[in-house]
């Protein structure tokens, strides 16, 4: 890795078949913060988690906001190929496939952005609490990529409206998107992580 590459965590598979995740933390969360989650959802899965490189009053994000919800979308841009650089770094380093991204709230929203931006880095996504990243956001080609959009019915911070833009706009690129809107707020419910476990095995079933 070089000197600019993320702190982070690995830990490798003990499932040959379980596809690697690269574990994408929300506002004020780190490395270790859903290290748990991705056990969960896909035992024995290779675990590649970063921690944002952004700091918003000490807290790490990945990338900068200007106000609730209002995204400096330069830096989003600027992030989202700095975290492709660190996934093929990591890649080489861990022999790992492309991973399946699993992001929560701004870690959905970077993920969502690699997706548009640089879509040859990841294999899927799991986007828990997402907003669409970029106003104008590049036409991308996302060839069938899995992506399944969790959402909030009663979150504050995403509206329905939103999220159902961003389903629409990656189904739009060419993903196979799954979207369900949860009767939850922004925080993860056991909902969650029994539809992204189940989704993700759907996922392991295929590719055997």
């Amino acid at each position: 890795m070089t000197s600019s590459s993320f702190i982070h965590r690995f830990e490798p598979a003990t499932n040959a078949g379980s596809p690697p995740l690269l574990l994408l933390h929300g506002t004020g969360g780190d490395e270790n913060d859903l290290l748990g989650l991705g056990r969960m959802i896909s035992p024995g899965s290779a675990l590649l988690s970063p921690r944002g490189r952004v700091l918003e009053h000490g807290m790490p994000r990945f990338f900068r906001r200007l106000a609730e919800g209002v995204f400096d979308e330069e830096d989003v841009r600027r992030r989202a190929l700095e975290l492709g650089d660190f996934v093929a770094e990591a890649r080489q380093q861990y022999g790992i496939a492309a991973p399946i991204a699993v992001g929560f709230s701004n870690g959905a929203n970077i993920a969502a952005a690699l997706l548009l931006l640089k879509p040859e880095v990841l294999a899927g996504a799991v986007l828990l609490r997402a907003m669409v990243p970029l106003s104008e956001p590049p036409s991308a080609e996302l060839g069938g990529k899995p992506v399944l959009l969790l959402s909030g019915q009663a979150d504050p911070i995403v509206p329905p409206s939103n999220s159902a833009k961003l389903a629409a706009l990656l189904s739009d690129a060419g993903a196979d998107v799954v979207q369900k809107v949860l009767p939850a707020g922004h925080q993860l419910s056991q909902a969650d992580v029994t539809l992204a476990r189940n989704w993700i095995g759907e996922m392991e079933v295929k590719a055997a």
